[in-house]
């Protein structure tokens, strides 16, 4: 191009830029901030006393040699959104002017805001002189990263000298481009020669958008078992910065061991016969390491690190052993421990059985072998006699006669416990210890028990007579029931008590006879309302109440009774017609009333169902007249 065309392009270019610099002030925010998908608002403000002539709206891709794109231009007559703009459809252009202030604005409104939006956008303003006046904003977009995630080996870590992956971290989705830093225990972790390596790696998807992974590699040591690690992202969002964390996690370190220690569980306590107990063998290395277990130089099988010896004996004492083997390492390590089960041997008792004379003397000795020390005491119906091992009797009689109890105990360890019991009978005569007891029975039974008790041995056989005390004649045993005890014999018998009674009890055996009698007192008291009682000394007899179908009797009887009331009559009326009876006052009888002897005992008869007669003879034997 020629000298003469260049030059007045010059010189037009530079009168133009002088028009703008000098009569249009154009002024505009130099960043708008905004999420992706957003609505966007860039504002172009002018000065001018009156609205402006025309309005252009450029975009221009990063980069010196980009050129502008228009995208909107108005004058006076037209407004023009450009058809084959990226922008088309996604844009308006809002504009007012205030005249009293001789300010106006244009606001440029981007929807759906893109990725590909993030450039810089040129508002130009023409006055009616056609001077210009310019100026720019920078959109920039953010989108929110996802949260960090990581994920930890799975396998344990083991103590090396160089570092070792420990765990990734990964974000997704940010932009623009998120950062990652770890950190161990609320520290921020940073690259170190030999102690810490962080390796990360960012990828911009085909959305645009970035994913960045950062991984940890650190020099594992034995107290890292005990940290906390995880990352933090940080990224930004529009007019700010945000943070987030991700889950914190632990690692598994592997380290040798160098130290095994046995114990017994549960501990501090003493270990009987019977028990079960558990031998932890516990190495200060990881993973465990192989156990084995020994006792007496046998090998003995375990559950890894734990012994189980079920319902121990003594043979079970002395000293246990466990070894440790690290595969890895090939080191060993041991330790051992001392066991002692105690016991307490069955009581040897002399002698356990034995019969003596009365007035005879006897020696009662009770052992039991135990690894502890023992407490002996003897018992004899539930009460302690002596506390010692050596029991003496003296003079021997039926007291004497019984079960002793000779209990040992270990002190210091309750649970063992021995008992023994020992059977003494003292041989002689029968005594019947006391008179025969009377007690009643139920109240709607007519019987009451007899008890008689005879001591003596061999056991004495007890025989009972019953006799009505009037006639003599025997009264017949209901039940018998007879139990044996330590020093005798009990029996219990049954009778009817409708009488006076004579009880004998008597007690034999091959050594002699006891015996014993007593006389059951009997009588009636009556009343015309309330039911017959008898008493006799010890005990009551109460009548018995009607049974069922006793209405049935009852009502056969006063039919019977009927029929005969009317047969008399009959035949009272025949001797009567054929003059066989006199007539007159002083010739008839009264068949209705009857003259009671003061000592018949009478029941009155209700018609209720619970209620029956009961005529009872005189318990004195009077005779009546014929005429009473």
């Amino acid at each position: 191009m020629t000298l003469r065309y260049i030059a007045p392009l010059v010189v037009g270019l530079i009168v133009l830029t002088c028009k703008t610099w000098a009569t249009v002030d154009v002024s505009m925010e130099d960043r708008v901030d905004v999420y992706l998908k957003g609505q966007a608002e860039i504002a172009c403000m002018y000065t001018l006393k009156e609205p402006a002539m025309m309005i252009v709206w450029f975009t221009k891709l990063p980069g010196k040699d980009q050129s502008r794109i228009r995208i909107y231009y108005y004058d006076n007559q037209t407004e023009i959104i450009e058809e084959g703009s990226e922008f088309a459809g996604r844009i308006k252009v809002s504009r007012f002017h205030d005249p009293q202030i001789s300010q106006g604005n244009a606001i440029l409104t981007i929807d759906k805001v893109e990725l590909t939006d993030q450039r810089e956008f040129i508002c130009m303003v023409h006055n009616a002189s056609k001077d210009i006046g310019e100026g720019r904003t920078r959109l920039q977009v953010f989108n929110s990263p996802s949260l960090p995630v990581v994920e930890r080996r799975h396998t344990g870590i083991s103590v090396e000298e160089e570092p070792s992956k420990v765990a990734n971290c990964k974000v997704d989705d940010g932009y623009p481009r998120p950062n990652i830093t770890w950190y161990k225990d609320r520290f921020p972790l940073q690259n170190s020669d030999g102690e810490v390596k962080i390796v990360e790696s960012v990828t911009i998807k085909t959305n645009g958008l970035y994913a960045v992974e950062s991984q940890l590699f650190i020099k594992v040591t034995r107290a890292d078992e005990d940290a906390i690690f995880y990352c933090e992202v940080q990224y930004f969002v529009p007019g700010a910065s945000k943070m987030a964390e991700s889950n914190p996690i632990d690692i598994t370190v592997y380290y040798p061991t160098t130290k095994v220690n046995l114990s017994i569980h549960p501990p501090n306590r003493l270990i009987k016969e019977g028990d079960t107990v558990e031998i932890h063998c516990e190495g200060n290395g990881k993973p465990p390491p192989l156990y084995t277990f020994t006792h007496k130089e046998d090998v003995l099988s375990t559950e890894n690190e734990i012994l189980f010896l079920e319902n121990v004996t003594r043979s079970n004492s002395g000293t246990y052993k466990c070894q440790s083997l690290d595969l890895e390492t090939g080191n060993d390590a041991e330790d051992s421990i001392n066991i002692t089960v105690h016991f307490l041997d069955h009581i040897v008792v002399t002698l356990e059985e034995t019969v003596l004379d009365q007035g005879d003397d006897l020696t009662l000795t009770c052992n039991a072998l135990s690894s502890l020390p023992t407490y002996t005491a003897w018992y004899k119906d539930g009460k302690e006699l002596v506390k010692r091992h050596v029991l003496e009797l003296y003079n021997a009689s039926y007291d004497t006669a019984g079960t002793y109890i000779c209990e040992v105990t270990v002190r210091s360890l309750s649970a063992l416990q021995e008992r023994k019991s020992v059977q003494i009978s003292v041989q002689g005569k029968p005594e019947i210890t006391k008179e025969i007891a009377v007690r009643p029975m139920k109240k709607a039974d007519r019987t009451v028990n007899l008890t008689c008790y005879a001591q003596g041995y061999p056991i004495p056989n007890i025989t009972w007579t019953l006799s009505y005390r009037r006639t003599g004649q025997p009264v017949p045993v209901l039940n018998e029931e007879i139990q044996e005890t330590n020093t005798g014999v009990i029996s219990m018998i049954s009778v009817k008590a409708t009488s006076e009674l004579t009880a004998n009890c008597r007690a034999d055996n091959e050594f002699g006879t006891d015996a014993t009698s007593r006389s059951i007192e009997a009588f009636a008291q009556v009343t015309t309302t309330q039911p017959t009682s008898t008493k006799a000394t010890g005990f009551t007899v109460t009548p018995k109440r009607q049974e069922k179908g006793g209405s049935g009797v009852a009502i056969a009887v006063i039919i019977i009774f009927l029929l005969l009331i009317a047969i008399l009559g009959s035949v009272l009326y025949f001797l009567y017609k054929k003059g066989k009876l006199p007539c007159g006052r002083s010739g008839k009888q009264d068949f209705t009333k009857e003259k009671a002897s003061k000592d018949d005992i009478v029941m009155e008869m209700k018609s209720g169902k619970s209620e029956e007669a009961v005529l009872l003879q005189g318990v004195n034997g009077d005779k009546k007249s014929p005429t009473e």
